[in-house]
């Protein structure tokens, strides 16, 4: 008997972003096959939706016989085990020239590896980065694809379709970045440019409150009028809101009754890793992964309250308005900081695993859908479009002009942080950097003599540029 393909693509795993995500490819028209590991998911999608161009399955192979080919299988589903136990599931059940999509947030070099397994079996393999969270799914995310150059033509239209829309010009938030794990790895270095923006919004926030005396309301209303102007992002737009909510379960605001404890899901510590690995200085990221494990011991973190009788007692400062003003400077460069590191890790990328990635497009396709959307983003594919040698955003004349200006701004506000013993890690990690960038002599040269001296590790006598042991003894 012949069977009856109808479904134009498939999504195994019904959670929360693939429930939703579902929900979008139906709304712009295409016939959906759905599956999931456990029937309670499928049972609850079938109760919650009746969308007429979703199609439940329980049976695996029965939804993969549903649909046209080449057959398309999106997976929505853990990072890691999963993903190999899924793929492990389908291989048997697919032909040649089929097509595997991994949304979840799976680490760029499972990504390759998974790559370089389908293709041995003429199966097209492709990770793509989705960014925007549940509401993204449902309503229009950023999404990075990484695979078969060839083989895109069958997703591209689909995913251009419902991505998110950049607000300048109504461009799909959505573009090919390269083959194998390119997508999942521009992904991750998002994430951890998401990871350095909030700490660094969270270290805003304890300046204003703390050395500025300001109520929960007023900094909220602060945050929200940073984001009329070159600091408007969705992060700082929630950031607002965040402060302004009330507890619906008693008196006062929310964001005092939430713990001071920030949870993490992996991929900043993988941006971080891989940095290291790659040789890539990400020390903002690196900085804000490091404060999130500080926060987890918050035991420990109040038992030491009185421990250092030194530490400093916080001085409010007389001038409000100024303090403001500061924070509003120190956190554009800040931003553009954490950007310009993760730009220039996009950079080495490219040379450390031979793929080609639209450095500008990144930047354009971040501007609608995903978490660190911003209206600077524009400015960042205006460079590389305006030099696309580009080696880091300070190099940009505009954005250079920008970082000089606010550097006294930025010290300043590094100085009261310290000097009131209030954490600030990710803005000192960024003056450093810029520091470090624009320095001739850090002091290298004083560790390469003591590894010369008590490991003879050698190093270079710049006068001539040779390889030397000196013997010091």
């Amino acid at each position: 008997m012949e069977i009856r393909r109808m479904n134009d693509i498939s999504l195994i795993g019904l959670g929360v972003m693939g429930s939703n995500l579902a929900l979008n490819i139906a709304d712009h028209g295409y016939e959906i096959a759905l599956w999931n590991y456990t029937s309670d998911l499928v049972d609850k999608f079938k109760k919650d939706n009746s969308h007429p161009k979703c199609h439940p399955f329980y049976d695996l192979k029965e939804m993969l016989d549903s649909l046209k080919k080449p057959r398309c299988i999106l997976m929505m589903v853990t990072a890691g085990k999963a993903v190999d136990s899924l793929i492990s599931q389908l291989t048997p059940l697919l032909d040649e020239g089929d097509i595997v999509v991994d949304l979840g947030n799976s680490l760029f070099t499972d990504t390759r590896r998974r790559y370089a397994e389908l293709k041995e079996k003429k199966i097209r393999f492709y990770g793509v980065g989705v960014s925007g969270g549940e509401e993204g799914a449902r309503h229009g995310p950023a999404m990075m694809a990484g695979g078969e150059k060839e083989g895109y033509q069958y997703l591209e239209k689909i995913f251009c379709a419902i991505s998110a829309k950049a607000s300048e010009d109504g461009k799909p938030c959505c573009a090919y970045m390269g083959t194998d794990g390119a997508g999942h790895f521009v992904k991750m270095v998002h994430n951890g440019i998401e990871y350095a923006d909030m700490q660094l919004i969270a270290e805003s926030y304890l300046l204003l409150k703390n050395l500025g005396g300001f109520s929960n309301q007023e900094i909220s209303d602060i945050f929200a009028k940073f984001n009329q102007g070159r600091l408007k992002s969705y992060l700082i737009e929630i950031a607002s809101k965040v402060l302004a909510a009330k507890d619906p379960d008693g008196d006062g605001d929310l964001i005092d009754k939430i713990l001071d404890s920030a949870g993490q899901k992996g991929t900043g510590k993988w941006t971080a890793q891989s940095g290291f690995e790659n040789g890539i200085s990400l020390s903002i990221i690196d900085a804000a992964l490091n404060a999130r494990i500080d926060s987890s011991y918050i035991d420990q973190r109040r038992r030491r309250l009185n421990l250092l009788s030194s530490k400093p007692k916080v001085c409010a400062v007389e001038n409000k308005e100024e303090l403001v003003r500061i924070v509003e400077n120190s956190l554009y460069a800040g931003k553009i900081a954490a950007y310009a590191q993760g730009f220039v890790f996009y950079k080495k990328a490219m040379e450390n695993y031979g793929w080609e990635l639209p450095i500008g497009t990144i930047a354009s396709v971040f501007r609608g859908g995903c978490i660190i959307r911003a209206e600077f983003l524009n400015r960042i594919t205006a460079s590389f479009e305006q030099n696309s040698n580009l080696e880091n955003l300070m190099d940009s004349p505009d954005f250079a002009k920008e970082i000089d200006n606010s550097m006294p701004d930025f010290r300043k506000l590094v100085t009261l942080a310290i000097a009131n013993g209030i954490p600030a890690p990710a803005y000192s990690a960024a003056i450093a950097y810029f520091d470090a960038m624009t320095t001739r002599v850090v002091g290298a040269n004083m560790i390469q003599g003591l590894r010369d001296f008590f490991g003879a590790h050698t190093f270079i006598y710049e006068p001539t540029g040779e390889v030397t042991h000196h013997h010091w003894n």
